[in-house]
């Protein structure tokens, strides 16, 4: 089957099999690696991307979900300037290890900061709880999304 959708602000038309994942296209023959998959089951949040401005997970969705939606992944947010403070915390404040869960801890992150831009310390645990972390305990990823809000105020300020 032939689906149309915007991938990173870019218009793609593939043909799929009916039965085909998100996290396989978009790996697979779109070539977008940063997008992971973990468990297949929706339990750890390596396959976030953003679907239509909100966080979905890759390997629960068939591609055919796609058709005539606006999808964003991870080389697709890195690119954008309102995120730059986000990606700078994360690396300032040591949020990633191993790296593996960091491409959906960054998505769910930056969806957070877009729907709330001054979260509490709570709000920031609740806002990335879908996603699983093996390395950091968290009080670094969350330092780090709490440090780029306050980056973000301060920047709306000056």
């Amino acid at each position: 089957m032939k689906i149309s959708f915007t991938l990173n602000n870019w218009p793609v038309t593939v043909d799929v099999p009916p039965d085909m994942r998100v996290i396989d296209l978009i790996r697979e023959p779109l070539h977008l690696t940063g997008t992971k998959e973990g468990c297949g089951s929706g339990e750890c949040g390596a396959c976030t991307i953003v679907v239509d401005d909100e966080t979905r997970l890759a390997c629960l969705m068939l591609a055919a979900q796609l058709e005539g939606r606006r999808i964003t992944t991870i080389e697709g947010i890195t690119t954008m300037e309102r995120f730059k403070p986000l990606q700078q915390a994360f690396i300032d404040q040591g949020a990633v290890q191993c790296g593996f869960c960091t491409p959906g801890m960054f998505l769910a992150a930056a969806e957070l900061l877009t729907r709330n831009p001054h979260p509490s310390r709570q709000e920031i645990r609740e806002g990335i709880s879908g996603n699983l972390c093996r390395c950091t305990g968290y009080q670094k990823i969350v330092d780090a999304v709490q440090t780029a809000a306050e980056q973000s105020e301060e920047d709306r300020k000056a």
